[in-house]
């Protein structure tokens, strides 16, 4: 017998009224906003309301090189929260929110799977509290004013070949990728080329989830560099009056918010910053209150963990001030495999029949790449645990390669089964992550603040991705000395690169060596506080497919949703 879809398996679950599931963190009802009977906003006065109670253990979810295939960090992250309750132990999680583009697209919603995920199904993956909707307000806000300005005599000089706020939506549609405005009569604003971003590609979206509250978020928005002057001299969403607006179109949806899981363990599902050129972790402020409400607050890190992990540590710890007691890396036989470089893996298509057959030869080759990825989370000196998401097509055998490597640097691991069976699926990992939990680490930023942006960047690419040093193109390096010059050399640094390789190049699989990483552009995120060195090139406006999701998604006879997953 099919296993039931995650949307056959959502709706049989037996869901508690939110403010019940508020109570059992403790969180008191003045503090809850519901939207519904299963999700809730909560007041951002709870930071404040909840610090005297006791610190949960902050546990990150990380991943070795993510491949078509996916390694389930989300399924993960779902499982292993639910799991700490099957040993005697209390959990909150913390995962990004969807955005709808992937969700009609080909990469589906970000509610976990199987039995192992966040609930109500429907409205997590369907713009939930509408938070998606006021990231997209508040960056077309600010776009507007851009425009209104070069009408009204461009007060503050913006060079139309250096205006670098663009628009968004939530959507797929590569037709928007570079747009030419401001076409028609004298009245309709004046002729430049633009272009689109998907909502979770927008600075504002980075803002809402790097905020620790209201005023924070407020300044932030208004350091906004939304272009530059022919002298270099940065243009911000303030000098143009637009911070304000945009705050206040902000105002609801830096409040987190509340939902549960299919076993009834809280999850806070706020804010979804692109992965690629965002730091693509959930929000601050949901872990700035879930630290407070259990034993253990599992969050989650975009992509592997040279990317979303090295950004959480780095950027995110950074702001927030929380530090983390361990972190786990997921990783699956059949990614493994891939990264053998012996198999063509292509989304939607079926796996090389050879890739199915036992081989755990195979599994030992690609694990370099877990090797470097557990290398990677120890040098902010955190300890990794190895969660081993098992899939039917797996052999004991090719488990084992995985846990010997794992044990041979000294690692914990646990095989893990929890899309099929739920929490109980991942009981073994709840303990090894407990265990290690408890041990004292010396955790730290893996450069500092004071460092130079060349030094941060020559940092990363030497020591998390493995490079032997940095190109950069005669722009980058001049963007870079114009940061410098312009104040924002203490920023941190978020390179934006392609997450199918801990190179540069997505064809280099494994850990590569022998590497250099080229840096052709920079650009700076000043609102959000981060720098983003450009290697190679970043889609930020993605396309549909040839068969999307959306063809499949409708409502049936009696008005309910089919065909999301």
């Amino acid at each position: 017998m099919a296993m039931p879809t995650a949307l056959e398996i959502a709706r049989q679950a037996t869901l508690k009224p939110i403010a019940e599931i508020a109570e059992d963190v403790g969180i008191p009802p003045w503090l809850t906003e519901p939207h519904g009977e299963h999700v809730a906003k909560i007041d951002l006065r709870a930071i404040d309301e909840l610090a005297d109670r006791p610190k949960a253990k902050y546990v990150v979810v990380t991943a070795i090189t993510p491949t078509p295939l996916g390694e389930g960090k989300t399924t993960t992250t779902i499982g292993l929260g639910m799991a700490f309750r099957h040993i005697g132990r209390k959990a909150t999680i913390a995962i990004r929110q969807a955005s709808m583009g992937p969700t009609f697209g080909i990469k589906g919603g970000a509610a976990g799977g199987g039995y192992s995920q966040a609930v109500p199904f429907e409205l997590l993956n369907l713009h939930l509290t509408g938070d998606m909707h006021a990231v997209t307000a508040a960056n077309n806000q600010i776009a507007a004013m851009v425009d209104n300005s070069l009408y009204m005599g461009n007060e503050f000089g913006l060079d139309l070949n250096q205006i670098t706020w663009r628009r968004v939506l939530d959507v797929n549609d590569r037709a928007l990728r570079n747009i030419v405005i401001g076409l028609g009569g004298s009245g309709d604003g004046v002729p430049r080329q633009a272009a689109f971003d998907i909502t979770a590609a927008s600075e504002v979206m980075a803002v809402l989830a790097l905020s620790r509250s209201l005023r924070d978020m407020r300044e932030r928005l208004g350091r906004i560099v939304v272009g530059y002057t022919k002298s270099g001299e940065p243009v911000t969403a303030e000098q143009l009056k637009a911070g304000g607006a945009a705050a206040v179109i902000m105002r609801e949806a830096l409040k987190p918010n509340l939902l549960q899981t299919l076993e009834n363990t809280p999850v806070f599902v706020h804010a979804g910053p692109f992965g690629n050129i965002a730091h693509g972790n959930s929000s601050v402020v949901a872990d700035l209150i879930g630290i407070h409400t259990g034993e253990f607050l599992v969050t989650e890190a975009g992509f592997g963990a040279d990317m979303g992990a090295e950004r959480f540590f780095n950027i995110k710890c950074r702001v927030s001030g929380l530090k983390p007691d361990a972190a786990v890396v997921v990783a699956t036989v059949r990614a493994l495999k891939s990264h053998s470089g012996k198999y063509r893996v292509v989304a939607g298509r079926p796996l090389p029949e050879e890739m199915l057959k036992e081989n755990p030869d195979d599994v030992l080759t690609g694990a370099a790449n877990l090797r470097k990825q557990l290398e990677n989370v120890r040098a902010h000196g955190v300890e990794p645990v190895v969660a081993i998401n098992a899939m039917p097509s797996d052999f004991p055998s090719e488990h084992a390669a995985i846990q010997e490597l794992a044990a041979s640097m000294g690692i914990r691991s646990a095989v893990c089964t929890h899309f099929v069976d739920g929490g109980r699926g991942a009981a073994e990992l709840a303990e090894a992550v407990a265990e290690v939990a408890a041990q004292p680490n010396s955790f730290h930023h893996i450069y500092p603040s004071e460092a130079t942006l060349r030094e941060k960047i020559e940092t990363l690419a030497t020591k998390i991705y493995g490079a032997d040093g940095v190109d950069y193109t005669p722009l980058a390096s001049k963007q870079l000395d114009g940061y410098e010059k312009n104040g924002f050399g203490n920023l941190p640094v978020c390179i934006a690169k392609t997450q199918y390789s801990l190179s540069a190049d997505a064809n280099l699989k494994g850990a590569p060596t022998g590497f250099r990483l080229p840096v052709r552009e920079v650009r700076a995120s000043v609102g959000a506080g981060f720098v983003y060195p450009i290697c190679g090139n970043m889609n930020t406006m993605p396309g549909l497919a040839s068969k999307p999701a959306a063809i499949s998604i409708d409502l049936d006879e009696n008005g309910e949703i089919v065909g999301l997953y």
